[in-house]
C-alpha cells in the first residue's frame, strides 16, 4: 500500500511541477498507481471511473449555470451594477474600493464565477481607480480577491460539486449556508480597502443622492432578480437545483436579449461554444477527480488520513486549524474543483467525527480554496486581474498580503463560528415545516 500511495503523490507531484494541465496531472497518477496495484483491470478502471464520476444528474446544473454566467458578463450587467454599487457606497473615503468589493459580490453571486467577475468587474473598475489615483497593485489584488466572495454567495458551481461529492448534503442548505460567510469575507476585504485608502490618501467621496440610488437600483433589480428566482425555485420546493440553473439561463437569455439587447442574437453561437469548452474543462477535472478519489479510497488513504490527525490531538480547535493550513496549501497549488472533489473525501469523515455539520465544513472547504484562487503559481483570479491592469504578479503580491489577512480573518470566523453557516439553513427549513 505504501508504494502505490508513494506513486500516486510522486507522479502527481512531478507532473505538476513540470507545468502539466492539472486535470491530466490527476488522471495520468490515478491510471499510474491503478497499474501499481496491479490486481485490477487497469486497461479501463480509470476510464470507467471518470465517465462515472460525471454520470450525476445534480452536475448537470453546472453547464447551465456556466452559460447563465456567459450571458450575464456579456450582457451589461456589470455595469449597472458598479453604477449601484456607486450610487450605494462611493460617498465614502476610498468609496470606488467598496464599489469595487459590493459589485464583485454581487456579480460573482449571478454569474457563479470568480474569474468572470474579475475580467468583467475589473475591466471597467480597475481602470477607473487608476485614473482616480489608486495604485495599480491595489486595484488589481482589491479586485483578485473580492471576486471570489462571489462562490459563497449563492448559486455557486462549486457548492453544487461539493453535495455530489458529500453525499447527503442538500443543495439548498448549502445555497442559504453560503451567504452570511460570503458577506463576512466581502465586509472584511471593504475594512481593509478603507484602512488602506484612509493611510494612502486614496479617492476621495462622490456626490451621490437618494434619487440616483433608487434609479440605479431599478436598472440593476432585473440582474439581482437571478438570485431570488434560483433560490426562491430550490428553497419553495418548485425545483431542483438542475431545474434551477435551466431556468437561469431562460431568463438570462431573455434580459440580455430582448430587455438590454446588449446581446445580439448573432453573438449567441460564440458564447455557447466559450461555455461547452469551460463546461468541458470543469467535467474532464471532475472526471479524473473522481478517479483519483476511487484510488484513495481503494488504497484507504481517507481513513489513514482520519486516524493520522485523530491521533495528534481530540482538542477541535487544534484539529481544524491543521485542516485549515493544509487546505491553504493544498489551494496554492490546486485549482478549486478538484481539490473539493478529492479533498472532501479525507477530511470530511475527520469533521464528522469532531462533531462538524458537514454544511458547515462545507463552508470552511469554500472559503479555504477561496483564498487559494489568489496565491500563485495557480491563482486563477489572480492571473486573469493581472491580465486586465497589466501589471506583473511580483508587482501585484506586496498590495496582495494585507487582503490575505482579511480573508483569513473571515475564514478564522467561519471556521470557529458554526451559526455563521448554520442559522439560515436552520430559518429556512423551520419557515418550510
Amino acid at each position: 500500500m505504501i508504494e502505490e500511495i508513494l506513486i500516486l503523490v510522486i507522479s502527481f507531484g512531478a507532473l505538476l511541477l513540470m507545468n502539466v494541465p492539472i486535470a491530466i496531472c490527476i488522471g495520468a497518477a490515478s491510471f499510474l498507481t491503478v497499474l501499481a496495484i496491479g490486481n485490477v483491470e487497469s486497461s479501463y478502471i480509470v476510464a470507467q471511473r471518470m465517465a462515472g464520476g460525471v454520470e450525476s444528474f445534480p452536475l448537470l446544473a453546472i453547464p447551465f449555470f456556466i452559460l447563465s454566467g456567459y450571458l450575464m458578463g456579456e450582457g451589461g450587467m456589470a455595469r449597472r451594477l458598479i453604477d449601484f454599487a456607486s450610487a450605494a457606497v462611493g460617498w465614502c473615503r476610498g468609496g470606488l474600493g467598496y464599489v469595487n468589493v459590493l459589485t464583485c459580490m454581487m456579480f460573482g453571486s449571478i454569474s457563479g464565477s470568480a474569474a468572470a467577475a474579475v475580467s468583467s468587474v475589473g475591466g471597467f473598475m480597475i481602470p477607473q481607480m487608476n485614473r482616480q489615483g489608486y495604485d495599480k497593485a491595489f486595484n488589481v489584488a482589491l479586485t483578485s480577491t473580492a471576486a471570489t466572495t462571489g462562490l459563497l454567495i449563492p448559486p455557486s458551481n462549486v457548492m453544487i460539486v461539493y453535495a455530489v461529492v458529500a453525499g447527503s448534503v442538500s443543495v439548498a442548505d448549502l445555497f442559504m449556508a453560503g451567504v452570511l460567510p460570503g458577506i463576512l469575507m466581502g465586509i472584511c476585504l471593504m475594512i481593509a480597502s478603507g484602512l488602506i485608502c484612509r493611510f494612502r490618501g486614496y479617492g476621495g467621496a462622490q456626490a451621490t443622492s437618494l434619487k440616483r440610488i433608487v434609479s440605479t437600483f431599478g436598472e440593476a433589480v432585473p440582474s439581482l432578480l437571478l438570485i431570488v428566482i434560483v433560490l426562491y425555485g430550490i428553497l419553495g420546493g418548485i425545483c431542483s437545483a438542475t431545474e434551477a440553473s435551466a431556468v437561469s439561463v431562460a431568463y438570462a437569455l431573455f434580459l440580455t436579449v430582448a430587455i438590454y439587447r446588449e446581446v445580439k442574437p448573432s453573438a449567441l453561437p460564440r458564447i455557447l461554444l466559450a461555455s461547452a469548452k469551460t463546461t468541458a474543462v470543469v467535467m474532464l477535472l471532475v472526471g479524473c477527480s473522481t478517479a483519483m478519489s476511487w484510488v484513495m479510497a481503494r488504497e484507504n488513504i481517507p481513513q489513514n488520513v482520519s486516524a493520522a490527525l485523530l491521533s495528534l490531538s481530540n482538542d477541535k480547535i487544534v484539529l481544524l486549524l491543521i485542516i485549515n493550513v493544509i487546505l491553504l496549501l493544498v489551494g496554492i497549488f490546486m485549482d478549486m474543483t478538484p481539490a473539493v472533489l478529492i479533498f472532501t473525501p479525507i477530511f470530511l469523515p475527520v469533521a464528522m467525527k469532531l462533531g462538524i455539520d458537514p454544511v458547515h465544513f462545507g463552508m470552511i472547504l469554500i472559503a479555504n480554496l477561496c483564498i487559494g484562487l489568489c496565491t500563485p503559481p495557480v491563482g486563477t483570479c489572480l492571473f486573469i486581474g493581472c491580465g486586465v491592469g497589466r501589471i506583473s504578479i511580483a508587482q501585484a503580491l506586496p498590495s496582495l498580503l494585507p487582503f490575505f489577512v482579511a480573508m483569513i480573518a473571515a475564514l478564522m470566523a467561519i471556521t470557529y463560528m458554526p451559526w455563521l453557516s448554520l442559522w439560515l439553513p436552520s430559518v429556512v427549513r423551520g419557515l418550510g415545516q
